[in-house]
């Protein structure tokens, strides 16, 4: 159940869009050095969380950014498997890691915002 604004949801596309795009260049970039994106797009998404947080008034720190990434992040298993499977090899591999990446981000950023919208609710 969706517990979000209509202004809110533009927001939260907003935010989670540019995150995505931004981390599926990271991944297409770095595709043939294995997990060398995650260093990249670990900030990418946790500024994304922090973003996602405003918009339902929740000032996150950055260690309860890390600990709701954490708990939605089991796809980044997946995303290195890909990655160690398919990204060294060019273009087909910077394909692959780009849209991984920016899939992976993006579904991150819409359950943390389901999340943070439920939280609010409920607190309301």
């Amino acid at each position: 159940m969706t517990y979000m604004t209509d202004t809110q949801k533009a927001k939260c596309h907003a935010i989670i869009h540019s995150a995505s795009a931004s981390a599926a260049a990271v991944g297409a970039g770095l595709a043939q050095i294995p997990c060398s994106d995650n260093a990249v797009i670990t900030p990418i998404q946790l500024t994304m969380t922090i973003s996602l947080g405003r918009v339902f008034g929740l000032e996150l720190t950055e260690s309860a950014a890390r600990a709701a990434v954490a708990s939605v992040a089991a796809a980044t298993v997946g995303r290195t498997v890909s990655q160690i499977l398919i990204g060294w090899i060019p273009i087909a591999g910077n394909l692959v890691n780009a849209g991984t990446a920016a899939t992976v981000t993006e579904a991150i950023g819409w359950l943390l915002a389901e999340e943070f919208a439920s939280q609010t609710c409920n607190a309301g």
